[in-house]
């Protein structure tokens, strides 16, 4: 790597005994955390409110259904930013057109009108496409592979993360709830501002920052790459017109292709690495354990997308909104969850540097962050069973502790399953494996789509019930294939 694209020396434990790139970037996902989440938490409410309250009338389980497929197509567009980051942009240039794109995104929701609302989505879904994958890339890039800081500053970068996750919807919540949801959603579009203000004063600090894409395409490919690109999206906006103009693109229609391309995305994406001659047979051999580190990211991330969705319509209709006598919208229920993460992350990561090698294998913090998602659902049959209609409240730590167990298992599972996507990731598709891990996030909410549809209709013991025991199994499944991980993913540990 260049050696004038990378950090001054002193900078590698300026940060609490981390690269001060760390706090660049972690400052950069606070405020993009902070528009996303702050306008998550308030998104599924504005689907289902009613068109005179300024909403979109839908009915809950088709609000929620929307809702994920939304967060699919934030997933998907992660493989393009992915390639676009190592073909053509670099990292740091994706990153800052992404930041732009979910700026300009927020603000066109923040225009009282249904059309710029779906404008609005399709731009942060672009935006963050190019941002997400390539900024957890550049965190991998400021530690060695073997630098045992390196699941510590993830877990440090996580934190962060929350800080954002927590804050944005106490902004947004309470506008959205006392001034109007394009209130809420204007607050996101000034925070995502202020992160790329920060993101470029603090550029230095960076490693890898250069302006060309480290894989980049030769000249004339790149030039074919771009037309076709730009004549692809053309083609794709004319074909989606026409097919909604005539009425065969519907919005149920749009939500099932969604799901049926968040399955074979990723299965198409493993047969192009695994096939791949720029990946070594060692770098292939790492990839096999990846696949179940994947499909334990889709089980505990279906459960945690619903902390935006099921959870918050269930929080909206049958939880108290009072907590010591303090009324607050039921949107801050999502704070609680990046409450609960800003808080664990600091004693996690102090944890992983006090045990040093002797912390548990990433497969076994992935598999427990699963069982700890699994449980946060199965909490919730407790308090909505036994009851003759739909007409009860139940107390508000019903579902603080559900997010209590959701938080630590993400914590658990996404520091552990990032740090370890970036030790396993062959070198020529380093940014575009990142992707690969956003891949099962969009498989996650592409599921979930589907599913939600049936909160309308299966009582609510049933739904929490089936959904929680499957993720239960599921990372169960994981710590009983540990042996064979640890000797697959040898020697990242």
């Amino acid at each position: 790597m260049d050696p004038g694209s990378q950090p001054p020396p002193e900078d590698d434990t300026a940060f609490f005994g981390q690269p001060k790139g760390l706090l660049t970037l972690s400052g950069l996902e606070v405020w993009e955390r902070f528009s996303f989440l702050g306008m998550q938490a308030i998104l599924v409410l504005y689907f289902a409110d009613s068109v005179a309250n300024e909403g979109m009338g839908m009915s809950a389980g088709t609000a929620a259904s929307v809702s994920a497929a939304y967060g699919t197509l934030v997933y998907l567009v992660s493989v393009a930013g992915g390639w676009l980051a190592d073909r053509i942009l670099g990292s740091y240039r994706a990153v800052l057109w992404g930041g732009i794109l979910i700026a300009c995104g927020h603000y066109s929701m923040a225009v009282p009108t249904s059309t710029m609302t779906w404008v609005g989505l399709g731009l942060i879904s672009a935006g963050t496409g190019l941002l997400k994958p390539n900024v957890a890339t550049m965190v991998g890039r400021l530690y060695a592979t073997d630098d045992d800081r390196r699941d510590a500053g993830f877990a440090l970068y996580y934190m962060a993360i929350n800080i954002g996750a927590f804050a944005g919807p106490l902004i947004t919540g309470w506008l959205g709830d006392h001034k109007g949801w394009h209130w809420g959603f204007s607050a996101a579009a000034i925070g995502m501002t202020f992160g790329l203000i920060q993101y470029v004063a603090g550029r230095r600090h960076l490693a890898g920052r250069r302006h060309s894409a480290e894989f980049a395409l030769a000249p004339h490919a790149m030039r074919r790459a771009v037309r076709l690109i730009v004549l692809g999206l053309v083609a794709v906006a004319v074909v989606a017109g026409l097919l909604a103009a005539a009425g065969w693109l519907t919005m149920d229609r749009f939500v099932d292709l969604l799901t049926l391309i968040s399955v074979i995305a990723p299965v198409v994406y493993f047969a192009v690495m695994f096939r791949s001659p720029r990946v070594t047979s060692e770098e292939r051999g790492r990839l096999k354990p990846y696949i179940v580190l994947f499909l334990a990211s889709t089980v505990f991330n279906f459960i945690l997308f619903q902390a935006y969705s099921t959870m918050m319509l269930l929080a909206s209709t049958n939880a108290e909104t009072a907590i010591l006598g303090f009324d607050f919208p039921a949107s801050w229920y999502a704070s609680a969850l990046g409450a609960f993460e800003v808080g664990l992350a600091p004693f996690v990561a102090a944890l992983w540097v006090r045990m040093g090698h002797r912390q548990p294998h990433a497969s076994n913090k992935i598999a427990i962050g699963v069982v700890l998602g699994g449980l946060s659902f199965l909490l919730m049959v407790l308090p909505t069973s036994g009851h003759g209609g739909d007409d009860y409240l139940m107390s508000a730590w019903w579902i603080v502790g559900s997010y209590f167990l959701l938080g630590l298992g993400d914590i658990l599972l996404e520091t552990s399953g990032m740090s370890a996507t970036t030790k396993l990731a062959p070198v020529a598709f380093s940014s575009q494996t990142m992707s690969l891990w956003f891949l099962s996030l969009a498989l996650a909410n592409g599921i979930q789509a589907q599913t939600v549809k049936l909160y309308d209709d299966v009582s609510k013991p049933a739904y929490f019930g089936v959904n929680g025991a499957i993720a239960v199994a599921a990372g169960l499944a994981v710590m009983a294939a540990a042996p064979w991980l640890r000797r697959t993913m040898h020697p990242v540990h």
